[in-house]
């Protein structure tokens, strides 16, 4: 299925809400260190409720780990979900094993990782203008669900 990558994220509900949804598509989680939290933080787990011990959820050293991960395990493709470009997510074919990389809480991802020659593309989910950002789990969710949605929900009933 496909990989979500949440690089250095800082707000426990988000990524408690990203395990359940992850749990719930068949999709992994993956989370770059550092992280803003303890992965032990009640807020994670109680977003998450009983879904931990059905969710995948890999915490890697830094991006590179998590990138070589990625690529091992999957298609080697990366989109990089960002307001700085103008192509739309929906316009990609996704494949099994890409992996979506969203940025942290509230900055998004940094230029030295939308530069990184290891992203396939740039992305963006289209918001009506002036609005700065969705939150990170709710943007997760969009992106895995129409990725899924492509694969006919694959697995889901």
């Amino acid at each position: 299925m496909f990989h979500i990558v949440f690089y250095e994220p800082r707000i426990p509900p988000n990524t408690g809400n990203a395990i359940r949804m992850t749990a719930a598509t068949g999709t992994t989680l993956h989370l770059v260190e550092p992280l803003g939290f303890d992965l032990s933080d009640a807020k994670l787990r109680r977003a998450g409720l009983d879904y931990h011990d059905l969710a995948r959820v890999h915490v890697h050293a830094g991006l590179d780990a998590a990138l070589t991960y990625v690529r091992d395990q999957g298609t080697g493709r990366v989109y990089a979900f960002t307001g700085r470009t103008e192509s739309s997510f929906a316009e990609v074919a996704y494949q099994p094993g890409d992996a979506l990389l969203f940025g942290p809480e509230p900055d998004g991802l940094p230029e030295h990782v939308l530069a990184d020659e290891r992203m396939t593309a740039l992305v963006r989910i289209p918001m009506r203008p002036g609005v700065r950002s969705l939150n990170l789990s709710n943007s997760a969710a969009i992106a895995t669900f129409e990725a899924w949605r492509q694969h006919g929900y694959a697995g889901g009933i």
